[in-house]
């Protein structure tokens, strides 16, 4: 009892202390979810900035799965940065978060399409939840950037 009780307070903690947290919205008095609005950077193309929005439930033994991203370019994409990233099919998980006490974590891949020159985020959770897995997708065309027509897939 004794270690439930330490993997669930340190659990509370560690949803707490989100040092990428930039937003925190109620979602009313008698709740205690909250939209937590999360910046993240991609750590090998550093012209991108994602934002992610997904609901918390700080004293719940689960949280919900939805969650929303949106990602833009905020800075220089060169063709170096796009040479490091793996550009298999099931590309790269760049960001991963525990929801819950019970093994559910949210991930967010990046995969590039070479056909259109676009990076593809996509936020998803890794438990079904009501029948379904949760995701979204946001893409990043590299069109106007100096990596755009310098990786053709091979």
């Amino acid at each position: 009892m004794k270690k439930i009780l330490a993997i669930l307070g340190s659990a509370l903690l560690l949803t707490a202390c989100d040092s990428n947290e930039v937003g925190d919205v109620s979602l009313g008095l008698f709740t205690t979810k909250d939209i937590k609005l999360n910046i993240l950077q991609d750590p090998l193309i550093s012209g991108v900035t994602c934002h992610v929005a997904s609901i918390e439930a700080n004293l719940s033994f689960s949280d919900p799965s939805d969650s929303s991203i949106s990602c833009r370019q905020t800075g220089e994409i060169t063709p170096e940065m796009i040479a490091k990233i793996d550009k298999s099919a099931s590309g790269d998980v760049v960001f991963k978060k525990s929801k819950s006490v019970f093994f559910k974590t949210m991930k967010i891949r990046r995969i590039f399409d070479p056909s259109s020159q676009t990076l593809m985020y996509v936020s998803y959770s890794t438990k079904e939840t009501s029948g379904s897995f949760k995701h979204s997708l946001s893409t990043v065309p590299l069109w106007g950037t100096k990596a755009f027509n310098s990786y053709t897939g091979s």
